[in-house]
């Protein structure tokens, strides 16, 4: 219940900072907040810090290749594929992973912004990114410190020790591969199909595709498919109870925020209930504070939340016909490398 607690009010004081700092994605905050609270306060520190570093990084990168990408399909189909390949390759195998990951999540998303609002300034997409995970963070470490202070931890003592960092993996490599098809196909099915909200699905692709290298076999189409109809079930309940929610409400702010605290209470419950909920009650959670927690709540439209929820199911969409291509390959070039593996023990017996 105090870790539930925790949460809630994380989130809430994201959101009240982000939007006193006038972000443009609220929820992006929330969202921040939410991932990064952990029970190890120390750990906390630490993810923030990692966290800001790669959206530094991120947003930098952004600026120089998002006006490129404008004018050039080419630019931003390459960038889009290579940038996030390289993200999720150093979350899988780098030490300080989660800084990776934010580096290539945060480009993806400042291009995406880019391309859909292609009068904005790059350099105002990419701050307010900053400024948006910098809220999340604050509010996490604010609450995550007073939660330790308040039970009394010695959250210094709690010290853990730092991953190896991996010599090149060809395993990773080649799933690193397959997100960075799926990116690049986002601003093509922008281009040709204006599907609002990319944004979202490029943080789809890319939070679903991170499964520990040794769980990857020989294409990665079963540990991420699981993760995606969790994903799928995680993101319909709360579709549905964020529905209901505004539908009940009507433009309601006290409704929609007491709702809000409702389903992150029990969101972060099944995901702290065991192996079998974990990942169900994250996506829960993300999908709720992504379709409830407006840019403005002066200006609440359901037709916005709906719209956040479909650039999701782009993501899912986009991702599965790469996972299943290379599992075919892969089964292929399994069974010709048996065969001829076959042959040569029968010339050698002959």
């Amino acid at each position: 219940m105090a870790d539930e607690i925790a949460c809630v009010l994380s989130v809430m004081l994201a959101i009240v900072l982000a939007q006193l700092a006038d972000a443009r994605m609220v929820n992006w905050a929330a969202v921040s907040a939410l991932v990064l609270l952990k029970s190890d306060t120390l750990e906390t520190l630490l993810r923030g810090a990692m966290r800001m570093v790669g959206t530094l990084a991120g947003g930098a990168l952004a600026l120089m290749l998002a006006p490129l990408a404008l004018h050039s399909l080419v630019v931003a189909v390459l960038s889009a594929g290579l940038v996030g390949g390289m993200g999720l390759y150093g979350m899988l195998t780098g030490r300080r992973a989660y800084a990776w990951f934010l580096f290539g999540l945060t480009f993806e998303i400042v291009l995406l912004d880019k391309l859909a609002n292609p009068d904005l300034a790059t350099f105002e997409l990419a701050f307010t990114r900053v400024i948006e995970v910098g809220a999340g963070t604050l509010a996490c470490v604010v609450v995550s410190l007073g939660a330790a202070l308040i039970s009394g931890k010695d959250w210094l003592a709690n010290r853990k020790a730092r991953p190896e960092r991996m010599r090149w993996n060809a395993t990773a490599a080649r799933h690193a591969a397959q997100t960075g098809i799926a990116l690049a196909a986002l601003p093509l099915l922008y281009h040709f199909v204006k599907v609002p909200e990319l944004t979202q699905a490029a943080i789809t692709i890319m939070a679903v595709m991170i499964v520990p290298v040794a769980g990857l076999g020989q294409s990665g189409l079963v540990p991420v498919s699981r993760r995606l109809l969790h994903r799928a079930i995680g993101c319909v309940a709360a579709g549905l109870l964020a529905i209901g929610l505004l539908v009940l409400a009507h433009g309601n702010v006290a409704v929609i925020i007491a709702g809000t605290c409702f389903g992150l209470f029990l969101g972060r419950h099944l995901e702290t209930g065991g192996k079998a909920t974990q990942y169900v009650g994250l996506q829960f959670s993300i999908a709720l504070l992504t379709a409830l927690v407006p840019d403005s709540y002066s200006q609440i439209e359901a037709g916005v939340a709906m719209e956040r929820l479909l650039g999701i199911a782009v993501g899912m969409a986009m991702l599965e016909p790469a996972l299943l291509s290379w599992h075919f390959i892969a089964k292929r070039l399994h069974s010709a490398a048996a065969e001829k593996a076959k042959a040569t023990a029968s010339a050698a017996a002959a």
